[in-house]
């Protein structure tokens, strides 16, 4: 880290923990509709059989996949703007 200027460190850190922050908010909001389609569905009444109860796990894995994936161009842009605001000079 010797190579870069107190400025720009400061700008990385920021840059990161922007991200970290945008990528919380998303992972959160994507487990909340989750939780409500899941809810709304009553999916625990159409689990009757050992195959649909071990295939339960991963569907819902991948519908909170699918979720999240579809806050990365909003995710993207928020940081990206954040990151032209800033003085790297």
């Amino acid at each position: 880290m010797a190579h870069l200027s107190e400025a720009e460190l400061t700008n990385w850190t920021a840059l990161y923990t922007a991200t970290a922050l945008c990528c919380a908010i998303a992972m959160s909001l994507a487990i909340l509709v989750l939780a409500c389609r899941l809810c709304r569905e009553k999916v625990w009444t159409q689990l009757r059989g050992a195959r649909q109860v071990a295939l339960f796990l991963p569907r819902t894995w991948w519908r909170w996949q699918k979720l999240y994936l579809l806050s990365t161009p909003v995710t993207l842009a928020i940081v990206t703007s954040f990151g032209l605001t800033l003085s790297w000079g």
